[in-house]
């Protein structure tokens, strides 16, 4: 079977699964701001790394879908397009790239969820911006200026294909100057289209839901990585992790409560419920553990948040398909991968996913 072949028998199947055909799966489902569809799936990273991006892959489009999965989010450095010293001129080609991943989720029945995760004036991960956006109404004016201009790129899209996530991880910001910050970029971006889906990631690294972005009528994305201990055993950008002690679950920390469903449910589950009773949508963005955590331990961890986001009628997205965290090419040492089309499946995690 030649590659052509592969991808067409590929999005025959997902189009004819049943779990495509379910309540609220499939991507043409139009979703609002109060309530969002189970939406479930992967982070993809090719225009997230430094300033050269990689085209994105059909095939992830075609083995999500064939797999019963419908969501993606796309987590963008704007350095990829444009430029802090030049962020008025847009590079085409790159945008093209971005234009074809919005067609495959379309072709593959996929949700597309753009997101800035390397925005004029923010990132989390270094290096700094040379502006802060924040603070500068500089930064600020970039920022409206690339959202504006992505909503007025894929204005007629239906939302139930595409969304916007405005900036990913806020940290080290307050409240009162996020909330401002989102208001202006949400003006930009419905005043080109007015219709589109828009999610804001919660304070301290997506961990807070922010109630004063209630008004706005946009939902919001939480970001799963508690305990840390776990899920960053090991990482190397993380300093003192190679110093923790093995995890496991459920994970006692001296005399704290141990972590186990219930903490999970309590410090995670609940005060987003919270803001759900205010009809604002919750969908998990990003989730997930590193290659370094025992794999039984990330197992019985990633059950227990299935159960738990399932309960919550939650989606999520994990961090990532391919790579340290993901269901592919991650790296462990401890798993016995499964070949598929010459990648290394993590066969048990794949399992785990699909049960959620």
């Amino acid at each position: 079977m030649n590659r052509r072949q592969f991808l067409q028998t590929l999005a025959a199947t997902a189009a004819s699964s049943s779990f495509a055909a379910g309540p609220n799966a499939r991507a043409n489902v139009e979703p609002t701001a109060a309530k969002l569809p189970r939406w479930r799936g992967f982070n993809l990273l090719e225009k997230f790394y430094g300033r050269r991006g990689q085209p994105f892959r059909e095939t992830d489009f075609a083995w999500i879908a064939a797999w019963g999965f419908n969501f993606v989010r796309l987590p963008l450095s704007y350095h990829h397009w444009s430029s802090p010293d030049d962020w008025r001129t847009m590079r085409e080609p790159v945008l093209k790239e971005i234009d074809q991943a919005v067609e495959w989720g379309r072709r593959y029945g996929v949700h597309v969820n753009l997101c800035f995760h390397r925005a004029p004036g923010y990132c989390v991960n270094p290096p700094p911006e040379p502006f802060n956006l924040w603070k500068d109404e500089k930064a600020l004016e970039a920022c409206r200026f690339h959202w504006a201009h992505f909503a007025k790129r894929y204005k007629g899209i239906p939302s139930g294909q595409l969304s916007f996530n405005l900036v990913n991880e806020p940290a080290n910001v307050s409240e009162e100057a996020y909330v401002r910050v989102a208001r202006h970029l949400v003006e930009a971006i419905r005043a080109e289209d007015a219709g589109r889906l828009i999610l804001a990631d919660g304070l301290r690294y997506g961990r807070e839901p922010v109630h004063g972005l209630v008004d706005l009528k946009i939902a919001q994305s939480l970001h799963s990585y508690d305990p840390f201990q776990l899920t960053h055993y090991k990482a190397n950008w993380v300093k003192g992790s190679d110093r923790w002690p093995e995890p496991t679950w459920p994970l006692q920390q001296g005399k704290a409560p141990a972590w186990d469903k219930a903490r999970l449910r309590r410090e995670l589950i609940d005060p987003w419920q919270a803001l759900e009773r205010k009809r604002v949508g919750i969908h998990v963005g990003e989730w997930g553990a590193h290659q370094n955590t025992p794999h039984a331990v990330v197992l019985a961890w990633m059950r227990d948040c299935m159960e738990l986001f399932k309960e919550a009628g939650w989606g999520w997205a994990l961090w990532n398909l391919r790579g340290n965290f993901g269901l592919l090419d991650s790296g462990r040492s401890d798993v016995a991968y499964a070949d598929f089309h010459g990648r290394k499946l993590d066969s048990g995690m794949l399992e785990v996913l699909r049960s959620g």
